[in-house]
């Protein structure tokens, strides 16, 4: 493909390891995603230094923090040696610093309704960031505002909709009640809102740069899957995918699946046939999507498609996200050394693309295959040896260890066990190991205000009937409320057992009530109620999505502490085992003693053998993931030079958020049908806020837990097909051949590890 890349472009697509473009759309590759940022601010403002009264569509969300933080560090050192120098590395030295003042802005998309004033509105979040951030002349602007639509006989939103409930269907039905004719013709109202705001921006000409994220599913603005590629702007339903992704931002999919949107449409996108319209998406979970967006002809099935019929059209993606891009997978096999990793690939993935087990093909299907006739050396063994080494790698993931001490970690509670709960199943059996599970946050996000509001209606409930005893103690308030925390624990998993949700929901609030009389400082029973109906008014007065104040948040990690003490006491581990780190960076209070002395402390004190933690090799992923990473890599770091560390272990471990393959590994645990029932049963009975999923994965519209096994059963599927059937059920070792899932982690020396901790800095950090 010949593309006319910008100056800017240019530049970075030298950068790039692969200079073959075989998609639809032109795309670049960055190697992390703040990367991305630096690459999309970059060109908005090359193409604002040409456009001064161009129409721009920028992105209004958490992804876009990175493309709005190098656009101000840019424009700030425009006229200074460091950014002289940074804009002649990308091609912009000749370049006058741009005037963002007389450009358009259009507001992409806003749930509806929503109080603009609300932090959690995209309204807001445009005018703050856009009108106010970078100078847009806010008359300008064309912005969508929930308040100024006028809805039936001038009524406000919450009239109209007062449980923010709107049926479209009355779009097309008889309304048969004044409540429901309202309602109609106020949805008319809005329909008709929409075609005039399209209209705006088709007199100005039509958006001229586009600048957007895409949705696990395609979504390109709120254009989920199915949406008419000619399509306006409109107020439209939104998929699972789509509420899953938002439930954070409006306090749980309980909400999220309530809202609809107003969006601007797929056609409204490509009206200006001159639209520079750029995508940008960061991580191997969005992969397949990026593939079947760049790679497939125009569908529905895939928003994103509708933009290659514009010349301007790019993608902008880390490694990660065009991993399965064919384009990466030659490049993948081509552009470097062969080694082992890839004849394992290669083997592997013609497995399944054949459908045909590892020990039934033969020596011309390899030589058939694109890849495996790369083999250097290829013969009848090439597939043995890669069955060897898996079997190699299998042996490791059985192995039985003693008289170690684990350091498992996790960035948020439930990690440590959709990551490798099996492994610390196994290694708990055994009474000469030491085993510590670590979480670096608070986790108060996950839970909901209504799952807090109602136990701290069931815990008042429980002191009025004289069920928490423990506050008629003497010296409970005093220092009382200090000690047996492990007896609220004990409490909920004797209640498990008896199978009685009453007295788990007790135990609940024991725990509730403990750490409110902590965190307030609490004297009296009169004062624990006043407190309780302090925090009770102040849920009630909280809207969906909106920041608590520091002591209720404080309160909300404190439940999520509780869950993650239950998980593991179903296996014997002690509270005291259990550590909270509550690192800074998560409440906005970075800094060494808070983010990375904590862990180096835990690291002298309990002298760990093996630590573990979730990878994230590109910081692609939750920006609490790569932060944990970097704390423990510096925390490890420190404590080489105390400690001889040749020894220690490092396990990198990942999730339901992204995964492994076979051939990235150095260890494969396998997983019995006991250990995904007993995963199952523990996430249900323990994760309490969770399991109702109100921070769903948008894979799956279900618990966590669910997904996981989802996951580990198709990596055993993936194992099976090489190895074959016959390998596992008819095998001597009763644990292979109870298997039914499969973990993959890596293994690494200290050195290995703060290599590539070093490398990923190096990447995320130091662009400027």
């Amino acid at each position: 493909m010949t593309v006319n890349f910008t100056k800017v472009e240019e530049a970075f697509f030298e950068e790039t390891k692969s200079k073959k473009i075989s998609t639809r759309i032109p795309y670049i590759t960055t190697e992390s995603f703040p990367k991305l940022g630096l690459l999309s601010a970059l060109s908005f403002l090359e193409w604002a230094s040409k456009n001064p009264k161009g129409v721009a569509c920028l992105p209004t969300g958490k992804t876009a923090q990175y493309f709005l933080d190098f656009t101000h560090l840019l424009l700030d050192n425009w006229n200074n040696k460091k950014g002289k120098d940074f804009l002649e590395k990308y091609g912009l030295a000749d370049v006058k610093k741009p005037d963002l003042s007389e450009l358009s802005f259009v507001q992409m998309g806003e749930f509806f309704p929503i109080n603009p004033e609300q932090h959690n509105s995209l309204y807001n979040y445009a005018q703050k960031q856009y009108i106010e951030g970078l100078g847009f002349k806010k008359e300008n602007a064309l912005l969508i505002n929930s308040e100024d639509i006028k809805l039936a006989e001038g009524k406000h939103y919450s009239e109209i909709f007062p449980d923010y409930k709107i049926d479209l269907s009355l779009r097309y039905r008889e309304a048969k009640t004044h409540q429901e004719q309202l309602q109609q013709e106020s949805i008319f109202n809005i329909d008709n809102w929409c075609t005039a705001y399209e209209n705006k921006i088709r007199q100005k000409g039509g958006i001229g740069f586009f600048l957007s994220g895409i949705g696990p599913d395609g979504l390109i603005a709120f254009n989920t899957r199915g949406s008419d590629h000619f399509s306006s702007t409109r107020l439209t339903e939104t998929n699972f995918e789509t509420q899953a992704i938002t439930a954070a931002d409006l306090g749980g999919i309980e909400v999220s699946k309530n809202r609809l949107v107003i969006t601007i449409g797929l056609g409204t996108l490509t009206f200006n046939p001159d639209n520079k319209a750029i995508v940008y998406a960061a991580g191997e979970a969005i992969a397949d999507t990026i593939k079947a967006s760049l790679e497939k002809e125009p569908s529905v099935t895939y928003p994103a498609t509708a933009l290659q019929k514009l010349k301007n059209a790019r993608f902008y993606l880390t490694d990660g996200a065009a991993v399965t891009l064919e384009d990466s997978i030659e490049y993948f096999y081509t552009g470097t050394p062969w080694n082992h990793q890839k004849t394992e690939r290669a083997v592997i993935e013609l497995c399944k693309k054949i459908n045909k087990f590892g020990s039934k093909l033969d020596l011309e299907d390899l030589k058939a295959d694109k890849y495996c006739s790369m083999i250097p050396g290829l013969n009848e063994n090439t597939v043995q040896s890669v069955i060897d080494s898996i079997l190699e790698k299998l042996q490791k993931g059985m192995q039985k260890e003693v008289n170690q001490v684990y350091y498992h970690t996790g960035p948020h509670h439930d990690d440590i066990m959709l990551g490798i709960m099996p492994s610390t199943n196994r290694q708990s059996r055994d009474a000469s190991n030491e085993l510590h599970f670590s979480v670096a946050t608070s986790g108060f996000t996950a839970v909901t205000n209504t799952f807090l509001y109602n136990v701290l209606v069931d815990t008042k409930d429980l002191i009025n009937q004289g069920k928490i005893e423990m506050i008629n103690f003497p010296d409970f308030f005093k220092d009382g409320h200090k000690y047996k925390w492990d007896k609220d624990i004990y409490h909920y998993l004797d209640n498990i057992a008896a199978q009685d949700e009453e007295e788990k929901r007790r135990g609940v609030c024991h725990r509730v009530v403990r750490a409110l009389v902590l965190i307030w400082g609490i004297k009296n029973e009169e004062e624990l109620r006043e407190t309780i109906f302090e925090v009770l008014s102040s849920l009630r007065n909280t809207y969906d999505g909106g920041k608590n104040p520091p002591k209720i948040q404080k309160l909300k990690g404190m439940i999520r502490e509780f869950e993650e003490e239950l998980v593991w006491a179903h296996y014997g581990i002690m509270v005291k085992n259990v550590h909270h780190l509550r690192l800074g960076f998560y409440s906005g209070e970075s800094n060494y003693d808070k983010d990375i002395l904590p862990i180096l402390e835990d690291f002298r004190k309990y002298k760990p053998t093996v630590i573990s933690l979730a990878m994230d090799p590109q910081g692609s992923g939750p920006d609490t993931h790569y932060k944990v990473l970097m704390a423990i890599a510096k925390a490890v770091e420190d404590w080489s030079k105390e400690e001889d560390l040749s020894k220690l272990r490092i396990v990198g471990y990942r999730n339901v958020w992204f995964k492994y393959n076979p051939w990235d590994v150095e260890v494969i645990v396998p997983v019995s049908l006991n250990s995904l029932a007993t995963l199952g049963k523990s996430f249900s009975e323990c994760y309490i806020t969770q399991v109702n999923a109100s921070f769903p994965s948008y894979q799956l519209d279900g618990k966590f837990s669910d997904l996981t096994q989802r996951v580990w059963f198709d990596q055993h599927k993936q194992i099976q097909l090489l190895l074959g059937k016959n390998f596992f059920y008819q095998n001597e070792s009763p644990l292979l051949r109870a298997t039914h899932g499969v973990i993959y982690h890596r293994e690494l020396t200290v050195e290995q590890f703060l290599e590539e901790a070093q490398k990923l800095g190096k990447a995320t950090e130091n662009i400027l």
